[in-house]
């Protein structure tokens, strides 16, 4: 135990911070001796008791804090990523990827920047913030928790060099003491240096020499200093800001910012700035140690938020996570098939997540064909980003209104029909069918009979219901309008799989698990997923998510746009399956599912430039889509098909009018499943529909339903 006297003496150095005495203005002063004697007594009864405490707080925390003169620190672990079955996806090296550097030998900028950025007042404090505390402080006592930051460059060296990384108001007052010794002990530069040596800069990069290695393949000495201000920025958050992952636009950000924040030092000029932006920054390839990358970058990404960078480095951590090797190989042979044949189509780019839906594990990941081509941002995982999902959201807006007592043989118009505001969507084929149910009008991907549903649910509702299946970006109904079930809002393709999930899995939704196990360096269990104990949460009735799957697998349904046994079909096994195309053919969706596995694809450009026109859901990601799913499902059992849950009342309905009765005129009858007590009653003769709907299309809408 290491207690040097020259803590004690921190505290009882005299400082006249506001001259001698206070001075107070005429009509400020007592006139009573004996009150003003008072009230001096209780200034130093409160003086004295505010010493004491913080001399016991000091003391307390001092007895068994490391020795300053000796700075040491634990040894690295590697953190290796598993899949599922063992195998290493990624190990995030097996130690630290360091080389020592004097203080001479790192360049100007490198100081400059790294100082401009996490401290500016290094040179003028002595170890601590106390603004920079004190906000910490309150917010850590406003949350009950000490997450806030703070820190100097002094801190942070203590708490990487020194202490752990956990989040605690004892470990930040242990820091604040230590700060203060080390400051004392050491000077400025060479605090600074050590910093430098000490930090990490993610990809198993610790210290400035191992990071300009790493990223730019150079020695310090000779980075610019545009690439001195991306590597300043990477400490505060190595695996958001990680130059290989999915933020590269981020980090740009961030580089900018720092340029500006050592020209607003004036420790660069205005015209040095500006240039260092314009500069063109190469970073060096990252191609090899690393399968399914793109997975393996958001599970860094998630391992970082719940354990802290420094952590995430070097804690020695062994993660098992839900990805299928074998599955996400497939996927990847699969994308690379159809790179030629994507390129025909005008898409540069595909992604793809497939999923269990029993478990929310995540089997295959592909956030872009190839995560190794930079030119065309193949690091981007477009899994986790916001694009227009098409039609592909129909399938849900149909099972919302389910919820409100409509069902497959539920009929609609399909005429021209004018929603307000001069709003008058178009089929994809761009005509007019008349009276359609909704099995025809889903199955055929019907545009207008959508609208007029989403109409009905209303779209506060149907956001409402997306989210609690999943969709969670879903979540601005004022901005969507009716647009919505065409595609007019954003969501993650992540999302999508996870919503589908819920209909695959007959109405319950379980989180998404990219996780299932995480140990320490020592073998101990941290957290783990056990399928027994996960019983998922009921979201949607059974009795929907099966009439919903019931119309998406029946190939009939789709027969007049898509034609039979096309691409959407899985030859013996039940697939319900949707497709999806946005304005301009920027973006292309397959989304579709048997009761075992969910996958999706989607297909465009990065830059969301057109495709060709002719490139919809079905010419665009469907191949890969079908591709993959019968691969991967070709040695696993089949299954006959969905099974309707035993509620359900199996009817007789004639397509082509909705009734129930008088069928020995249909020419086509199909079994329709209902509630119980929600058989309609429609009449043998049902209204004929005129060829254009007015504005009034809604309460003539109802009155067709009933």
């Amino acid at each position: 135990m290491y207690i040097p006297k020259k803590r004690f003496k921190l505290f009882s150095k005299k400082r006249k911070l506001y001259g001698d005495h206070y001075s107070f203005s005429s009509n400020q002063k007592t006139k009573d001796p004996e009150k003003r004697k008072k009230i001096i007594k209780k200034l130093v009864y409160t003086g004295i008791f505010g010493i004491l405490f913080i001399a016991s707080l000091f003391v307390w925390y001092s007895k068994d804090l490391p020795n300053p003169y000796k700075i040491n620190r634990d040894i690295a672990q590697s953190t290796k990523i598993l899949d599922r079955n063992g195998n290493l996806l990624y190990e995030v090296h097996g130690e630290e990827n360091r080389t020592l550097i004097k203080y001479e030998d790192i360049p100007e900028n490198i100081k400059k920047a790294t100082v401009s950025v996490e401290d500016p007042d290094f040179y003028k404090h002595m170890g601590f913030n106390i603004r920079g505390i004190g906000r910490a402080f309150i917010q850590d006592i406003i949350s009950r928790d000490a997450k806030q930051g703070g820190s100097t460059i002094t801190q942070q060296f203590v708490k990487n060099a020194l202490l752990t990384s956990e989040k605690s108001i004892s470990r930040k007052i242990k820091e604040f003491i230590l700060s203060i010794e080390i400051e004392k002990i050491y000077s400025k530069n060479e605090i600074l240096t050590m910093y430098l040596n000490e930090i990490p800069y993610g990809n198993n990069a610790y210290g400035i020499s191992a990071a300009a290695k790493t990223y730019f393949d150079k020695d310090p000495k000779d980075l610019s200093l545009a690439e001195s201000a991306v590597l300043a920025s990477l400490p505060q958050a190595p695996s958001y800001f990680n130059p290989y992952g999915s933020n590269k636009d981020a980090l740009m950000a961030k580089k900018d910012f720092v340029l500006n924040k050592m020209a607003s030092l004036d420790l660069i000029n205005k015209e040095e700035a500006e240039e260092a932006k314009k500069e063109e920054i190469k970073f060096t390839e990252q191609n090899e140690g690393i399968l399914a990358p793109h997975f393996v970058m958001y599970v860094k990404e998630l391992l970082a938020e719940k354990f802290g960078e420094s952590k995430l480095q070097a804690g020695g951590f062994v993660v098992t996570t839900s990805l299928d090797i074998e599955k996400q190989k497939i996927a990847e042979e699969v994308m690379v098939g159809q790179k030629d044949y994507m390129k025909s189509k005008g898409a540069s780019n595909a992604s793809l997540v497939s999923m269990d839906p029993k478990t929310g594990e995540i089997l295959a990941m592909v956030g872009s064909m190839d995560y190794f081509d930079t030119e065309n941002d193949g690091n981007v995982n477009v899994s986790v980003r916001l694009r227009q999902p098409g039609s592909s959201l129909k399938p849900l807006i149909y099972a919302a209104a389910f919820e409100k007592g409509y069902s497959p043989a539920t009929m609609l118009m399909d005429v021209e029909t004018d929603f307000g505001q001069g709003y008058k969507p178009q089929n994809y084929d761009r005509i007019f069918r008349g009276p359609v149910s909704i099995r025809q009008s889903l199955g055929n991907s019907l545009n207008i009979p959508a609208v007029k549903v989403l109409a009905l649910v209303g779209v506060k509702e149907a956001t409402d219901f997306v989210q609690r299946l999943g969709l969670k970006s879903l979540n601005d109904p004022d901005r969507y309008g009716l647009s919505l079930v065409l595609g007019g809002g954003e969501v993650k393709l992540l999302e999508l799989v996870h919503a589908y999930s819920v209909l695959a899995n007959e109405g319950i939704k379980h989180e998404i698990r990219p996780i299932l196990k995480i140990t320490d360096n020592n073998g101990k269990v941290l957290e783990e997923y056990k399928k027994e104990d996960d019983k998922g949460e009921r979201v949607l009735d059974e009795n929907i998510a099966y009439m919903v799957s019931n119309v998406m697998s029946d190939d009939s349904a789709r027969a007049a746009i898509f034609g039979m046994g096309g691409v959407l079909t899985l030859p013996g096994r039940p697939v319900a399956a949707k497709t999806g195309t946005t304005d301009e053919y920027r973006d292309a969706w397959t989304v579709g599912y048997t009761p075992s596995l969910v996958t999706a694809v989607w297909a465009g450009n990065n830059d969301n430039s057109p495709m060709n026109a002719v490139t919809s859901g079905i010419t665009g990601a469907t191949p890969i889509w079908h591709n993959i799913m019968a691969e991967i499902l070709k040695n696993n059992a089949y299954q006959a098909q969905f099974i309707p849950p035993k509620e359900l009342v199996p009817v007789q309905v004639c397509r082509d009018s909705g009734v129930t009765t008088c069928l020995s005129g249909c020419k086509i009858i199909k079994t329709e499943y209902f509630m119980p007590g929600n058989i309609p009653a429609i009449p043998c003769v049902p209204p004929t529909p005129q060829p254009k709907q007015s504005d009034d299309w809604k309460s003539n809408q109802l009155t067709f339903f009933h």
